[in-house]
This record gives structure tokens, C-alpha cells and sequence, in this order.
């Protein structure tokens, strides 16, 4: 792998023109051919999982799947609602509606019992995902309604409307992401380098990395389709790690820079950058690329989505530090050593390059795990274990609907359509399926259900009643007067499943029954998630110590690396619940607690930071490594490896950290949740794991931290005189 990295480097750096030539390029075709393509976007059957997917497969293989509709309130500006023009508005809207190609059905007016409001429900065809990009041509007869009525106020929400409005809201809020990510980033890496040429040049490769991801994620949605949150997390991750890459290899240059004082060429300080950095940045990215394919085994959509556009713009990113970064390096050091020729000629002393010294901010940091590792030890895996405690409150749910954010017009209209009708909040649908023959049999069963139901709080209104043409395919609507997230609806599915259901037309022999619905996937979804968790979390824990063992060849890293992912994943997430499911923070985060955490995080955290916590541990294990293996004892090689690392992954840190605080900034709960959670996992893992512990560790292990390798043993047998100069930057392999 080091040759590999290295000729790839040497290659860039004879050739810089053409290798920025041949990114560029490549991001261009990578765009192209993206762009001719198109997203595969997910269809409603690719989100179907446990029961509730199953009970939507049969209705709409029979013709009888639910459809998307948009509600549309007709109020009064002031007063009591003028009834006479508020029919008029109604057929005149109704008319408007159903010539529309769009449109499956208009139903009738529908009055609210204070007679305050009517309703119009218009059912779309097609696909429940595709709705909300037709959504369009029915706000605009709205509109015109609207226009046609000024006295009277016509708003319009539903599924497709709330879906529209959700997607042009997180386009805003990564918008505004964006603007506050970009400059800070730019200001940290020039904290970290001094000069805005070098601060610019991890940014530019972080950003046209993502560009090409882009390009590339709509070519692979044509195999795993895209679920919509591609993009978001293409950006989220691509610049954490883009930028990381890059600020590891440009450090370990300009740490070279600085210890040759002009000896050696531009060429020779990449190729030493690319052996050591380079190697690291190829390992780092094959642990997140391998951490995060396990995502697949959660057999979800989503999870797939994520996964994929994070395994591409990993991919790119390490693609572009290996082969564009040592041609700009090249371009910039050729540049810097024209001008410390002129300064020569002149008289002037050299600039001196930044290096990677320690300074008092890192060295305060590192004193603790260098002067008492094991109080350090002890202290701060106690810290940390303390933070894992709220996770035995841990709730999970669905973020539904009705967690969306009320600054969406869509979603306020939605209120007020479950205040005016409150029996329309919620709806069942029970699906059997039997034999044409059994079908008077299925429908006497479906009856008796519903009047089993009727006498029960939990439901109100007439049971509708619908089957297939064959007959062999029914679905009876029950309708629940509570809002979706609420515990009495959550109640009412589970009376259905476990009481009515089984009492009724459970009993019909050879009978297919389930149960779907708004609270039926919101139930499922968690459930679905919660069986595959072991599994995945199986395999994540299996990767993340194959491929430690791989980079270091020691099992002692290896079974020291899993164990302190797995704290620092489990203290972030219970920071998280601390903050989200409480009511404390609300103020502080803007945002409302639902008392709960998002279904998807917890895995999605576990699966991320696994994959993002090996670039600090490649990365500061290899330089403690560099030293073992030149001979150094072992306390001194964590020393030295320490210093010459800790500023990097502080650094890297801040900025990955700049990166997922943006997102807390989002208005969509579960995205706050994601976007807090790995900062503070990232926070936890730089400062406390590797800074703390993991050299606290090590110290104490001495050379046991590399059993059962004989490398460093070897390496220290034949260690050269204490006064003859040591080659650290030469060792790179542990073997």
C-alpha cells in the first residue's frame, strides 16, 4: 500500500499540470455523467418494512394501496364563515381540481361541526413519493380560488404539500449550513497554517470532492436507490473528511518542510509525506468505507442511501489526496522556494515554515496522560462512563409528520385540519387476504371488527369498507381521533393488532391479515430497526477490529480501539438523550422535545463515528508508531507520536466538529439530533479518547501495546546509540 501511495505521489508531483487537468476533469465528467443520468429516487415499496409494509404490499398488488391527498380549509378573513360563498368557492375549486391530469378524485365538501370550516379532499394518482412533485398544479387553483374569493382564506395542505415544503426547507437549512460552515472552516485552517494559500487548499479539494461525489451518487442510485438524503450527508461527511484528509497530509509536509531547513526538494517532502500521511489517509478511509457498508445489513432504504453517499465521497476524498493534493503541493512549495530564493538574494533570512509543534495549548492537553496515566486513565473513563448513564432512559420513535417544524405554511394548515376534524386525524387500514371464495366470509369478519371497534373510544367515525375486484383483497379504514404521535393512537394500533384483529378475521382460515396506516409504519420502523441493530452492530464491531489489526498488526490496538469506540459512541448518545429528550434545551437549540430520539440515530451514530474514529486513531498510532518502530522506548514513542500529532487531530477535530454543528442549526428534529451527536462524538473521541486515554494506555502497556507483533521489539534490540540521529520518518510498517 505505501509503494502504491507513494509512486501515485511521486507520479502527481513530476506531472502537476496534468494531474490538476485531470481532477478537474474528472469532476466535470463525474457531473456529466451524473447529470445525464439522473436520480434514481426510492419508490413508496422500497420503504415497506415489518408488518405494516406487508399489510401496504398486498393492497397494492389488489388496486387498493392508499393514496395522496391534499386537504384545502375554506375559512372566514373575520367573522362567521359566509356559507353561501363558501359553497361557491367549493364547486368552483372542485371544478378547478378535477381537470386536472393529476387528479383521481374530488370528494365532496366536507363541513366541520362548528361549522367554521369546509374542506375539500383531493386524491392524486400515482405514487405516494411522487406526489409532492405534483403538488404544484394544485396550489396554484388554489390560488386562484383564493383570488377569486378575497374575503374568504383558502389554504391548502396534505402529505404532498408537507413533503414539498419539508424538502424546500432543508434546501434553505443547508443553505444556511453552508454559510457558516465555509468561513469557519477557512478561519481554523488558518489558525492552523498561517497562510490562506495553504488554509484554501483542503477546502477547495473538500468541495470539489463533493462536487464529484454528487455526480457519482446519482450514477450508483441506478443500483441502490436514492431515498432523498443522499445529498445531505454527502455534504456532511465530504467536507469532515475531505477536509481531515487533506489537513493530514499537508501537516506531515509541512512538519517536513520545517525539519529539512531547505535540504531537500518539494518532490522528496511529498514523497515522505505521501509514505507516512498518505498511508494513513488510505487506511482511514478504507476503515469508514468498511465501517459503513454495514449499514446495508440493516435492509432499509435510508440506511442504504446514507451508506452509499458516504462510501463515495470517501472514495473521492481519499482519490483526491492521493493524486491531485502532491501536484498542489508541488505547484505551492516550487512557489515558496522561489520566493526563499529571492529573499536570499536579497539578504533576508528565510521564512520560517510552521511546522507541527507542540504549543501550550497542546501541551496542557497531553500533560495529564503523560505525567499520571493512570490516575488519567481512570479519571476519564469514569467521565465518560458517567455520560453513558442516561442511556438507560433511551426512547426511540419514528419522527412522524407531526414532528415537522410549524414554520412550514403546510404544516400549520395541518393543525388547524386536525382541530377543525379531529375523527380525520388518523387512520387504520386492516388488510386481509383470502380466496375469491371466502370473500363473503372475510367481509362479515371486517364488519363485525368494525362494530367491535365502534364501541371503543379509541376509534371514531364509519369504518369504510374496500375490496379488490377479484374479491380476494379487503381493507377496512378505521379512523382515530388522536394525533399520530400520541399515546392513545399508539394504543389504538395496539388493540387492533392484538385484540380485534385476531378476534375477527384472524379466525378465517387460510386468511392473510396485517395492519398499516401513519401509526402502523411509525410503530414498525423502530421495531424493524431494533432487530437488525445486533447484527449490524455485530459486524460494525467485527470490521472496526480487522481493520486495526490490518493497519497495525496488533491485537492489543485492535481490541483497545473497538473498546473505545464503543465508549465514546456510547457517551455521545447519552449527551443526546440529556439534551433532546428533556424539555432544558429547547430554548438553547430551538427546538421542540418530542421526548424521544430519532430512530435512525443511534445507528447511524454507532456506524459513522466507528469509521470517522479511525482517522485519529491511524493517524496518531502511526506516528507513536513511527517512533517505536525507529528504536525510541516506549513511553518516549507515545511522547513523541503525541506531540507530533496532537495538533493535527485537535485541529481536524474543530473542524469536522465546525462541520456537524451546522447542523444543529436544521429545523428538521432528527438532522438537530444527527448533526449534535457526532460533534459531541467527535469532541469526545479527539480530546478525551486519543488525547487522554489512548496514550494514557499505551503508556502503561509499554510494548504489550503491539503483541503480538515482534516489530518494535526487534526495532528496539537493534536501536542505533541515543546520540545517533533517528530516522522516524523512514518506518512505516509495522511488520
Amino acid at each position: 500500500m505505501t509503494s502504491t501511495t507513494v509512486r501515485i505521489a511521486r507520479w502527481s508531483a513530476q506531472h502537476p499540470w496534468k494531474a490538476l487537468v485531470g481532477w478537474v476533469l474528472f469532476v466535470a465528467l463525474c457531473l456529466g455523467v451524473g447529470g445525464a443520468l439522473g436520480i434514481n429516487e426510492a419508490k413508496t415499496a422500497d420503504y415497506r418494512v415489518g408488518e405494516a409494509g406487508r399489510a401496504e404490499a398486498m393492497a397494492a398488488e389488489a388496486g387498493l394501496q392508499w393514496q395522496p391527498r391534499e386537504q384545502v380549509l375554506i375559512t372566514a378573513r373575520s367573522g362567521a364563515l359566509d356559507r353561501s360563498a363558501a359553497d361557491a368557492a367549493a364547486r368552483d375549486l372542485t371544478a378547478r381540481m378535477a381537470e386536472l391530469p393529476v387528479v383521481q378524485e374530488v370528494a365532496r365538501p366536507l363541513a366541520a361541526e362548528d361549522g367554521r370550516t369546509l374542506m375539500v379532499e383531493v386524491t392524486l394518482r400515482g405514487e405516494e413519493r411522487d406526489a409532492k412533485d405534483k403538488v404544484d398544479a394544485l396550489l396554484a387553483q388554489t390560488e386562484a380560488v383564493q383570488k377569486a374569493y378575497p374575503r374568504l382564506l383558502l389554504e391548502e395542505t396534505g402529505s404532498p404539500s408537507i413533503s414539498k415544503g419539508v424538502e424546500a426547507q432543508r434546501s434553505s437549512d443547508l443553505a444556511l449550513s453552508e454559510a457558516i460552515t465555509l468561513p469557519v472552516t477557512l478561519i481554523t485552517l488558518f489558525a492552523v497554517f498561517g497562510s490562506v494559500v495553504m488554509a484554501s487548499v483542503p477546502l477547495l479539494l473538500a468541495l470539489t470532492s463533493i462536487a464529484a461525489a454528487i455526480g457519482l451518487s446519482m450514477v450508483a442510485s441506478h443500483l441502490s436507490p436514492d431515498a432523498g438524503v443522499g445529498t445531505n450527508v454527502i455534504l456532511m461527511i465530504g467536507l469532515a473528511v475531505g477536509v481531515d484528509y487533506t489537513l493530514f497530509y499537508l501537516k506531515r509536509e509541512r512538519e517536513e518542510r520545517a525539519r529539512s531547513g531547505g535540504r531537500l526538494s518539494t518532490e522528496a517532502l511529498v514523497e515522505l509525506a505521501a509514505a507516512t500521511s498518505g498511508r494513513a489517509v488510505v487506511l482511514s478511509g478504507l476503515a469508514v468505507i468498511a465501517s459503513t457498508a454495514t449499514l446495508y445489513l440493516a435492509s432499509d432504504v435510508i440506511f442504504s442511501s446514507l451508506a452509499t453517499g458516504t462510501i463515495v465521497v470517501v472514495l473521492v476524498a481519499v482519490l483526491s489526496s492521493l493524486t491531485v493534493l502532491p501536484a498542489l503541493l508541488v505547484k505551492i512549495g516550487r512557489r515558496h522556494e522561489r520566493r526563499a530564493a529571492r529573499r536570499a538574494a536579497r539578504g533576508l533570512r528565510p521564512r520560517a515554515v510552521r511546522g507541527n509543534g507542540d504549543g501550550r495549548i497542546f501541551a496542557a492537553l497531553m500533560r495529564p496522560a503523560t505525567r499520571h496515566p493512570l490516575a488519567t486513565l481512570i479519571v476519564a473513563t469514569l467521565a465518560l462512563l458517567a455520560l453513558v448513564l442516561p442511556l438507560t432512559g433511551l426512547k426511540l420513535t419514528e419522527m412522524s409528520r407531526d414532528t415537522h417544524s410549524r414554520e412550514i405554511p403546510a404544516m400549520q394548515v395541518y393543525d388547524r385540519l386536525n382541530d377543525a376534524y379531529p375523527d380525520r386525524r388518523v387512520t387504520h387500514q386492516v388488510v386481509v387476504r383470502a380466496e375469491a371464495a371466502q370473500a363473503a366470509e372475510v367481509t362479515d369478519a371486517l364488519r363485525e371488527l368494525g362494530r367491535r371497534t365502534g364501541s371503543d373510544p379509541l376509534y371514531t367515525g364509519k369504518p369504510g369498507l374496500r375490496a379488490s375486484q377479484d374479491g380476494r383483497v379487503h381493507v377496512l379504514d378505521l379512523r382515530v381521533p388522536h394525533l399520530g404521535d400520541s399515546p392513545e393512537a399508539y394504543d389504538s394500533l395496539d388493540h387492533l393488532r392484538d385484540t380485534y384483529v385476531p378476534a375477527t378475521a384472524g379466525k378465517i382460515l387460510g386468511a392473510e391479515t396485517a395492519v398499516s396506516g401513519d401509526v402502523a409504519r411509525y410503530a414498525d420502523y423502530p421495531a424493524h430497526q431494533n432487530g437488525k441493530l445486533p447484527l449490524v452492530l455485530g459486524a460494525l464491531l467485527l470490521v472496526t477490529f480487522l481493520m486495526t489489526l490490518f493497519a497495525f498488526r496488533s491485537v492489543v490496538l485492535a481490541l483497545i480501539g473497538v473498546a473505545l469506540n464503543v465508549l465514546s459512541a456510547a457517551a455521545a448518545l447519552g449527551l443526546l438523550v440529556l439534551v433532546f429528550q428533556g424539555t432544558w434545551a429547547q430554548g438553547l437549540l430551538d427546538f421542540h422535545s418530542t421526548g424521544s430520539i430519532g430512530s435512525r440515530v443511534p445507528l447511524f451514530l454507532f456506524v459513522i463515528l466507528f469509521g470517522l474514529s479511525m482517522d485519529y486513531q491511524v493517524f496518531v498510532v502511526s506516528r507513536i508508531q513511527e517512533a517505536a518502530l525507529a528504536g525510541v522506548p516506549a513511553r518516549r514513542a507515545v511522547l513523541d507520536g503525541m506531540r507530533s500529532s496532537a495538533s493535527v487531530v485537535t485541529s481536524a477535530a474543530v473542524v469536522m466538529t465546525t462541520v456537524f454543528v451546522s447542523f444543529v442549526f436544521l429545523h428538521i428534529i432528527e438532522m438537530k439530533q444527527i448533526g449534535f451527536v457526532l460533534a459531541a462524538a467527535v469532541l469526545l473521541d479527539a480530546f478525551v479518547i486519543r488525547i487522554m486515554i489512548l496514550p494514557a494506555a499505551m503508556m502503561l502497556l509499554g510494548e504489550a501495546s503491539w503483541w503480538p507483533s515482534h516489530g518494535v521489539r526487534r526495532a528496539r534490540h537493534a536501536a542505533v546509540p541515543p546520540s545517533a540521529e533517528v530516522p522516524v520518518r523512514r518506518a512505516v510498517d509495522v511488520r
